[in-house]
């Protein structure tokens, strides 16, 4: 269905943290791989704000790339969460991805 090649790396990424992260119980750690996107996003706010000189105590603190980076954690994040709550990610993704496109485009062919 989707990238095969990216869902490895998610799962590359999920077995290390099974492996290295703190011993905890499977709800704990779906709910802290849920919260991390949380965190995620709080830096994506931070890059933009940097990017668009939005604070004028600090002005223009980040870049754009900062910006795109940590979109791309986001992201990753995530798929990280997905792939420890659905046994097949990818398929859960891409159904998600084809229903949202086929609301917004109604009639439209691939």
């Amino acid at each position: 269905m989707g990238d095969t090649r990216t869902w490895d790396q998610v799962g590359r990424l999920v077995q290390w943290l099974d492996k290295n992260a703190e011993p905890a119980s499977q709800a704990d750690v779906t709910l802290l791989r849920v919260l991390k996107i949380g965190e995620e996003y709080g830096e994506v706010a931070e890059a933009l704000h940097g990017a668009m000189g939005a604070n004028p105590r600090k002005g223009r603190s980040h870049s754009w790339n900062d910006v795109q980076t940590e979109l791309a954690d986001v992201i990753v994040t995530s798929m990280v969460a997905l792939a420890t709550v659905a046994p097949d990610a990818d398929r859960v993704l891409q159904e998600r991805l084809e229903a949202l496109v086929t609301r917004v485009t109604p009639g439209q062919a691939d």
